[in-house]
């Protein structure tokens, strides 16, 4: 695939989901879809769970205070948002930042496949457990973190979510630990 191509397809996945109505619910309710953003040609990619409030204003994702958070962490370990993709699970920010629903996640989840299948990623990076569980089922992240793992082909490294930390301090030391080890791990594949 054409380094060129790989917008106009990620445009067109985008395109899908509003042509397709999904969770027209969601969708209803939020100001609009937050698809993701950065390089689409990323060896990383990170995954959420669903757009917050500011998320949802600016169509972006992690533009918020764990955005800001993780805009550091990645600064840690010599990395920018140009450097990277980053997308959630669910497009469509929850009603009063809820946790997204199974049926949303399940819903959304093909599109998150054919983003990862036109970007190629060597890693991809869950950030907590909603998109943890929909990647890498079966797994806690309590006991998972840091720990890269590979699946379907696929390597994937579990982390914490940014917003963790925003409310328990010592979250924020695991999270700057777990992400320090980001660039091993590419190395090793």
């Amino acid at each position: 695939m054409a380094k060129a191509d790989k917008p106009k397809l990620l445009e067109r996945i985008k395109a899908d989901i509003i042509k397709q109505n999904i969770c027209p619910d969601l969708a209803q309710e939020a100001t609009q879809l937050v698809f993701g953003d950065g390089n689409p040609d990323a060896d990383i990619v990170l995954i959420g769970e669903a757009p917050g409030k500011n998320e949802d204003q600016q169509g972006l994702p992690f533009v918020g205070a764990a955005g800001k958070f993780l805009d550091e962490m990645l600064a840690g370990i010599g990395l920018k948002r140009e450097d990277i993709y980053i997308t959630n699970i669910v497009k469509y920010r929850p009603p009063g930042n809820r946790d997204p629903y199974p049926d949303e996640k399940t819903a959304f989840l093909p599109f998150l496949s054919a983003q990862l299948e036109v970007i190629k990623p060597k890693l991809v990076i869950t950030l907590g457990r909603h998109s943890m569980d929909s990647l890498l089922p079966g797994l806690r992240i309590s006991e998972c973190h840091g720990q890269p793992k590979r699946f379907k082909g696929q390597v994937y490294l579990p982390l914490f979510h940014p917003a963790a930390a925003l409310y328990n301090g010592a979250m924020r030391q695991t999270l700057i630990d777990d992400f320090a080890k980001i660039p091993r791990v590419l190395a090793a594949i």
